[in-house]
């Protein structure tokens, strides 16, 4: 790698996703463009959003109620026309996804059909420092069940003076309880350290244990392969907002095993759009779940809410997710190297060095000063996020961001830092 705007130019020029950044709008003016780091946040608009929502409100003007069974994508298939492509990015074997509610909204679902707990094994193990969300859920689980979150809940992080969790303490944590662990659950990658976790080794220790590994996949999904199917995961959950450019609030997810959605005489929250499809308007009193992970779902899809996500992933269905990938460690690597190449003025990168344990982020610390240095790169026309109390993540998107961008963002930082 160089320190050279040659070098960055030659990077795009050999880029062979290079074309796909004319995929998406770019935030700012032609006369103050932004570079925009923050798709770990919120993804950028494709440009066929907005054709394919005006289609859609045609659609409906047109056809009233008759939108459901139209010719051109009925409404009435719009989460299986999601569902397919987003089974390949997430390694899932058919009808192992339902596109529903948003990300903990289906944690709560599914948790209510999967945490069952019995006599002493009735603790969940999960990350310290997940997102707060996915500790809510948690919490008002082990709650509603009658156990104190202070005694259920078995968290593990980082040795002292480091940023990272050992995959070695994760199993070390679920060896020791194992007879006590109902549910592991962890994130892909985490939020604040940007830190990919082992997934098939997390389940394959949580299965010797006796339970069940699930994973918050809203870092993940989008953002590196994932083989969901295939390394025995029971159960995840994501958003669609981040890597995946479904807008803001965009329609979340779900995966079950069909180890577990096969049963269909599972516990679960039903509602009508989970019914069996063959006797959903039957209106018949007696629940009859439909085989898959969409017998969870509950309420007839939100359309509307599908467009954008529904746009992105034809965009995804055009390269894979290993074209991504390897894209995407070049691009994360080269902003390591620019950054180490700050010296003394560099930040503290909490985010492993090693490729293979992070995606698209980079965290950054800088300590107390970090706040006025975000707000500082956000005026000169760098959009990326501050976490408290000193952490600037930065996450550039293989699918719309450029070497030139990563060596302009570090250009930018040290004319601010006086290097």
């Amino acid at each position: 790698m160089k320190n050279t705007l040659e070098y960055a130019l030659r990077m795009d020029a050999e880029d062979p996703l290079r074309s796909f950044r004319d995929e998406f709008h770019q935030p700012g003016s032609p006369e103050k463009p932004q570079i925009y780091f923050c798709g770990n946040s919120l993804g950028l608009q494709p440009k066929s959003v907005k054709e394919d929502l005006l289609k859609e409100l045609e659609d409906w003007k047109y056809y009233g109620i008759d939108g459901f069974h139209k010719p051109r994508a009925p409404w009435m298939t719009y989460p299986q026309q999601c569902a397919d492509p987003l089974g390949k990015i997430l390694g899932a074997a058919p009808g192992e996804i339902a596109i529903m509610n948003a990300l903990t909204a289906n944690l709560h679902f599914l948790l209510c059909s999967l945490y069952r707990p019995d006599g002493k094994r009735n603790k969940i193990l999960m990350e310290a420092g997940a997102f707060p969300s996915d500790q809510y859920a948690l919490e008002t689980q082990l709650k509603f069940h009658g156990i104190d979150p202070a005694e259920g809940m078995i968290e593990i992080g980082p040795r002292a003076g480091e940023n990272l969790v050992r995959l070695e303490d994760i199993a070390d944590a679920i060896h020791r309880n194992r007879d006590t662990i109902s549910v592991v659950l962890t994130g892909g990658v985490n939020y604040y350290t940007g830190q990919l976790f082992d997934m098939r080794a997390i389940t394959v220790e949580a299965h010797r244990a006796g339970a069940l590994a699930g994973f918050d996949l809203a870092h993940a999904v989008g953002n590196l392969p994932l083989c969901l199917h295939d390394w025995d995961v029971d159960f995840a959950v994501w958003c669609s907002y981040k890597y995946l450019n479904g807008g803001p609030g965009a329609v979340g997810g779900a995966f079950l095993h069909d180890r577990i959605s096969a049963d269909r005489a599972r516990m679960r929250l039903a509602g009508w759009w989970g019914n069996d499809e063959g006797t959903r308007f039957d209106m018949k009193k007696q629940f009859e779940a439909q085989a898959g992970a969409g017998g969870w779902q509950t309420s007839t899809p939100p359309v509307f809410n599908m467009v954008a996500l529904r746009s992105s992933l034809k965009i995804f269905s055009r390269t894979s997710m290993q074209m991504i990938r390897d894209k995407s460690i070049r691009l994360t690597g080269y902003l390591e190297f620019l950054l180490r190449e700050m010296g003394t003025a560099a930040p503290e990168i909490i985010t492993g060095p090693d490729p293979m344990s992070r995606g698209a982020q980079l965290s950054l610390r800088f300590g107390e000063p970090a706040a006025d240095l975000h707000r500082s790169l956000a005026e000169a026309g760098v959009v990326s996020d501050f976490r408290k109390p000193g952490v600037i993540r930065m996450a550039p998107a293989p699918l719309y961001n450029s070497f030139e961008e990563v060596f302009d963002c570090v250009s930018i930082l040290r004319s601010l830092v006086g290097v």
